[in-house]
């Protein structure tokens, strides 16, 4: 028995209609332990090289870790995973919420969708019983809304994921939604889930998930939850949530405004954990087995309209707020509430519509193009930019795609206004003074995205002019952030109160039986790290250095305004950062794992491969 694990894999072909549980290997759970680790792993092997993303070759993997559903803290992750249409490489998000917990009460430590359907459908999962259902009446509803029908239309007691019209339409950054504010937001996997048109999972499940000693483990997660309360963060941290970040990344000259133009917002004050907090929280609200709920259940009124939304959390924060300068913790909310109806992701969605407010404001394109007003602070120019985009009308059809195919499309220099990394938008930290945070955003296997490695804290510790030390750094919080991801567990207790990372060697011997040292667990880490990137070196012809570097705006412009006025990172530091940061991975200089590195990691399979496709 797989103690941890509901030790079942569910395949289900949208083609053909056949579905079937699969045993779960136990060398699949002790080499890649859960989530993410699965989803790579899978998507490896069972992806054609080559496969168009929204074809119905591409796979959809929804796994959770043997952490998931345990009563242990913040045991409510799960990840989704598929190639990323909005990058071509390996894409996968993490999300909270209850559904990593129902999955594993259904019997199944992950989902394999594969195929397409010919008319919208959802899939059903209660227990055994699993079928490919209707969808019709739900298609061309807003994510939220639709969840609010399938529950009524089954039962409170099911957990439903569901994707809104971006995602139907296949926006390139469309992002999967549940428990009413919760989303699998990065990498497009939405629009994979609507090529395939899946427009909902609902899951119910009754049944126990098995561990070795369930008296220890009650005894050990109780123990845990009394460590978290007890530090010294709790209290502090807890009522504002990840918005509460704002001021401080404000005052380093870190905040993204005006489309990355500078670090730094006038208007912080307005729109940050306080605003939050003393003028549209509700109540708090957390995922399966939070003890630090960092969701904010938040009503706003606007334009005579009242609203109900999760957040806004630091990243949209930053992206609808600073980034389009929306200047009221109001306005940011509202642009928030409408992008989790719409299923667009707040982060790709603040840059795509910053991208084009530039480009119109430098004159690369007219407003005759643009089709509406397109004005820095505007919520109501923003709105009707979200819709354009979500419903491919106009120009929208060109943001859909992402920022780096709207300037390939607009021209005359635009790629300098165009925030990515390998086809993804930057997240909510402007790095031209933090050169760690840098390189873990452009090395990040997802692209633009700060949640593998949140090194930031690291440049102000040690020093934010130095290079030195960071290339080690960025790799070892590269092993240690997603291997939460592994295990199905919230990272925020580590990172924001301090748990301790020791605790999760004994929550995984408790929940598993098997005894990993901090050193086996973080070969695991790297065998995964190693993995993803190869995937996206197999799938993308030209993959290597070249697609390590930030915009140019970070390598040419200082930072104009704020505590970071002056302050940017030339090509060639760069370059420093990146021929460290390869030659400890054990990579070659242009990016690529070299062999030694892919075998001592158990990927002799993936170094033939590579091989074969002379991409090694």
């Amino acid at each position: 028995m797989l103690y941890g694990y509901a030790g079942k894999i569910l395949r289900v072909n949208l083609t053909t209609g056949n579905i079937a549980a699969e045993p779960l290997a136990e060398e699949m759970a002790r080499d890649y332990i859960g989530g993410r680790g699965f989803a790579a792993n899978i998507l490896y092997r069972e992806i054609p090289p080559g496969a168009d993303p929204l074809s119905p070759e591409n796979k959809v993997v929804v796994a959770a870790g043997p952490l998931s559903g345990l009563f242990l803290p913040g045991s409510g992750k799960i990840t989704f995973a598929s190639k990323s249409p909005a990058t071509g490489g390996y894409g996968d998000s993490n999300m909270g919420g209850h559904m990593a917990s129902e999955l594993k009460f259904a019997g199944y430590d992950a989902i394999i969708i594969e195929g397409a359907a010919q008319k919208p459908s959802y899939l059903y999962i209660d227990d055994d019983e699993v079928e490919i259902r209707d969808a019709s009446k739900y298609w061309g509803k807003g994510a939220m809304i639709s969840e609010r029908m399938i529950l009524d239309d089954l039962s409170e007691d099911f957990r439903v994921a569901t994707i809104g019209p971006a995602g139907e339409n296949l926006v390139k950054y469309a992002c999967v939604s549940h428990d009413f504010g919760r989303q699998s937001g990065r990498t497009g996997i939405a629009a994979v889930l609507g090529s395939k048109k899946v427009k909902a999972i609902a899951i119910r499940g009754s049944q126990t998930i098995p561990v070795p000693d369930p008296a220890k483990l009650f005894e050990v997660g109780g123990r845990m939850y009394e460590n978290c309360f007890a530090k010294p963060g709790f209290k502090e941290w807890t009522p504002d949530g990840t918005a509460g970040v704002t001021d401080w990344a404000n005052q380093i000259g870190a905040f993204p405004t005006r489309n990355f133009w500078t670090g730094y917002f006038e208007a912080h004050k307005n729109i940050n954990g306080q605003a939050l907090s003393n003028r549209i929280k509700v109540l708090d609200k957390g995922c399966f087995g939070c003890p630090i709920p960092c969701g904010k259940y938040s009503k706003v009124e606007m334009d005579g309209k009242s609203v109900n939304v999760e957040g806004p959390e630091y990243e949209s924060i930053a992206l609808l707020g600073g980034n389009l300068m929306l200047d009221s913790i109001e306005k940011v909310a509202y642009a928030n509430y409408v992008c989790d109806e719409l299923g667009l992701d707040t982060i790709s969605a603040g840059n795509v519509i910053a991208f084009a407010m530039e480009c119109l404001e430098k004159g690369v394109i007219t407003k005759e193009q643009v089709g509406q007003e397109l004005r820095w602070g505007s919520l109501d120019d923003a709105v009707k930019m979200m819709q354009a985009i979500a419903n491919r009308e106009g120009i929208g059809d060109v943001l859909a795609e992402g920022v780096r195919y709207a300037a390939e499309k607009f021209g005359g220099g635009s790629e300098k206004y165009a925030i990515h990394v390998k086809g993804l938008e930057w997240s909510g930290y402007e790095a031209r003074y933090a050169p760690s945070m840098m390189l873990a955003y452009i090395t990040c296997d997802l692209g633009g995205h700060h949640n593998r490695a949140w090194s930031i804290t690291h440049d102000v510790a040690t020093g934010r002019d130095s290079l030195e030390g960071k290339a080690d750094k960025v790799i070892e919080l590269q092993h240690v952030r997603p291997m939460f991801d592994n295990f199905g567990v919230c990272r925020l207790q580590w990172v924001e109160i301090g748990f301790e990372l020791d605790h999760y060697i004994q929550l995984i011997e408790t929940a598993t039986g098997y005894h990993y040292s901090w050193e086996d667990l973080m070969k695991v880490s790297e065998r995964v790290w190693n993995l993803t990137r190869s995937f996206s070196l197999r799938e993308i012809s030209d993959f290597g250095r070249k697609y390590d570097y930030p915009p140019a705006r970070f390598m040419e412009e200082p930072m104009p305004t704020g505590p970071a006025k002056g302050k940017y990172l030339p090509r060639e530091q760069i370059d420093t950062l990146l021929d460290e940061y390869y030659d400890k991975r054990g990579w070659n200089r242009e990016g690529k794992p070299k062999r030694a590195t892919l075998d001592s990691l158990k990927l002799g399979f993936v170094a033939d491969e590579l091989a074969w496709f002379g991409r090694l």
